[in-house]
């Protein structure tokens, strides 16, 4: 790269980092849970229409994406599922298409008085800002549009088209990824900037949702023995499954990426609800899981050891046997995704820019990552032939009270991510 322009798009990220800061925090203030993203897509619609990109906001419609490989069935309705698009289309089309992707949608924030400061006030303190999303994955998206403001700002623009998605449903289900997919957004590489610490992740886990509805027969607590418990009948079922999650987890049954994890596969009771009187025995519980499997191993063959290990569980129990659970799948079903593994031309050829862009940044070699959550990555390697790059900002507590992100390193990986798009898309004159 041309080393006035490398020091041109540098500089450029620095003039503009107080105004980045301040669309971040605008961006976190937006309480953008699943469901209740409209407002933070009309903020990043605005934003991209005042910089001239063309603007693409739709409802997602499942009907149009439920029979493509990676759809992720879903319960409720989707009447509130909103993507925006930005596109930059290129006068000359000398270079590499990209796409750059991060997500609106945001995780509950939970019980307001275990935050320090209100979730959706962003503050700043010690060089992070903290709030809701503002690592996961906001920071991301200011980092995307940044660095291409950056570009402008030089006066310069991709020599490619380039895609800016905001799109929802990652921390559910991906389905927002995958309707972008489905409109036909697609691209020679993409660029994923979750927050894992400015490391290159080489290999995600695939994650499976599904519910445990059991039934059980009320009675009066003076009687319990006559009745059977519902909320106690899920205690074998449970510790069944964890039984399940250790052999997953052995030795030889773990992808290469996770050789060196004695526990990277988890499963998590994520929530657990049932009875109707403090002094009646429950007659329902519905328990929420989550597992998580490796790249490569089969989602069906997954749900077939589930369903096997949770009936016969029930058909060791007394009072289960004559009332088998329901088993009820909902949001991810997610495969696993390696980088790694892509053995192909553009891979090393997208890995080896985002190197030398990480490089001219930092000064240090790019580390690398195998994570154990998953990301909308697969969508794009799996589902598109496209290599995609997951490096972001560093950030702590995301899920957690009091999520906050590096300002500098959100900095550092802004100047990164206008490096890359020059390198890989190459420039053009406004």
């Amino acid at each position: 790269m041309d080393q006035n322009l490398q020091t041109g798009l540098l500089d450029a990220v620095d003039a503009a980092f107080d105004a980045q800061c301040a669309f971040l925090a605008e961006l976190v203030s937006h309480p953008s849970t699943r469901g209740q993203e409209q407002s933070a897509q009309d903020f990043m619609a605005g934003e991209l229409a005042a910089r001239d990109y063309a603007v693409d906001r739709w409802q997602i419609d499942v009907d149009e994406i439920r029979h493509l490989p990676g759809f992720s069935p879903v319960l409720g309705p989707y009447d509130d599922a909103v993507n925006v698009v930005g596109s930059h289309s290129s006068r000359t089309g000398a270079g590499r298409s990209l796409i750059l992707n991060g997500h609106i949608d945001v995780v509950p924030e939970g019980p307001l008085d275990m935050w320090n400061s209100p979730p959706y006030a962003p503050r700043i303190s010690d060089g992070w800002m903290y709030g809701r999303g503002a690592g996961d994955m906001k920071a991301g998206l200011a980092s995307n549009l940044f660095a291409l403001d950056a570009l402008r700002a030089c006066g310069m623009a991709p020599a490619a088209d380039v895609f800016f998605q905001s799109v929802v449903e990652e921390e559910c289900t991906g389905n927002g990824a995958l309707a972008c997919l489905a409109r036909g957004y697609k691209a020679e590489a993409a660029l994923i900037p979750e927050p894992f610490a400015e490391s290159l992740v080489t290999a995600q886990l695939g994650v499976i949702w599904f519910q445990v509805h059991l039934k059980g027969l009320p009675t009066h607590v003076a009687y319990a023995g006559s009745g059977s418990n519902a909320i106690e009948a899920a205690i074998p079922l449970i510790s069944a499954l964890h039984a399940m999650e250790a052999r997953w987890n052995l030795p030889a049954n773990r992808h290469a990426d996770y050789t060196h994890m004695d526990h990277a596969l988890n499963l998590n009771i994520g929530k657990i609800q049932g009875g109707d009187w403090t002094s009646s025995v429950p007659a329902w519980c519905v328990f929420d899981v989550r597992m998580a499997i490796f790249p490569g191993q089969s989602i069906e063959a997954a749900k077939v050891e589930i369903e096997a290990v949770l009936m016969d569980t029930a058909r060791e129990n007394a009072f289960l046997k004559n009332s088998l659970p329901e088993i009820v799948y909902h949001g991810f079903h997610a495969e696993g995704y390696a980088l790694s593994a892509d053995g192909s031309a553009a891979a090393a050829q997208a890995v080896g820019a985002l190197e030398a862009a990480h490089g001219a940044v930092t000064g240090d070699a790019l580390d690398r990552a195998a994570i154990t959550a998953t990301t909308d990555a697969r969508f794009f390697g799996l589902y598109a032939d496209t290599p995609a790059l997951v490096y972001g900002p560093r950030a702590e507590a995301i899920h957690g009270f009091n999520e906050r992100v590096d300002l500098e390193s959100m900095r550092r990986v802004t100047k990164a991510t206008a490096l890359l798009i020059a390198d890989w898309c190459g420039t053009e004159e406004i």
